[in-house]
């Protein structure tokens, strides 16, 4: 039976949460009491049958004295290859004023905006050609002049 990417992800954070907590000498039962979850999801975490939200991967972070950052590329939540983005994932990710949904939909959108700005790129020479007739920003278009003039002279005659 082939296991899923997520399944694969999930399995190696696991193993990956098994050798830092041993590396730092905690019991299973001490690592989840300083993470602030309970001893049975810990261990479903380890063996690969739960996957972690970010807030936990944060609390087990602390607790095991790791970068977030870390156990976020683990969980296959960050992309390794690219910091720019990283940094951007991880603010919102660790802001607590959010939902794990509303980070979770944060992140889905702005992966889907990066692919979108990529493929854009990829179609570059059609895009320069598009910006160059574009106003420069400091030109006002026509149809936007006209009302703002008939505007001003309706004012002047209420006078």
């Amino acid at each position: 039976m082939a296991k899923s990417k997520v399944g694969k992800t999930v399995q190696s954070l696991g193993d990956y949460l098994r050798d830092q907590r041993v590396s730092a000498h905690l019991s299973l039962r001490q690592l989840a009491e300083q993470a602030g979850v309970s001893n049975p999801y810990l261990s479903q975490i380890e063996r690969g049958l739960r996957r972690p939200s970010a807030e936990v991967l944060q609390q087990i972070a602390k607790a095991l004295r790791i970068s977030a950052e870390q156990l976020y590329v683990q969980a296959g939540i960050l992309n390794p290859d690219e910091g720019q983005v990283r940094s951007v994932e991880l603010a919102i990710l660790a802001d607590p004023a959010l939902t794990e949904r509303q980070k979770n939909t944060l992140l889905d959108v702005y992966q889907s905006f990066r692919a979108a700005s990529e493929a854009t790129r990829s179609d570059a020479p059609a895009t320069e050609q598009a910006v160059a007739a574009e106003p420069s920003g400091d030109e006002i278009p026509d149809d936007l002049v006209a009302p703002a003039a008939q505007a001003r002279t309706s004012q002047h005659e209420g006078e």
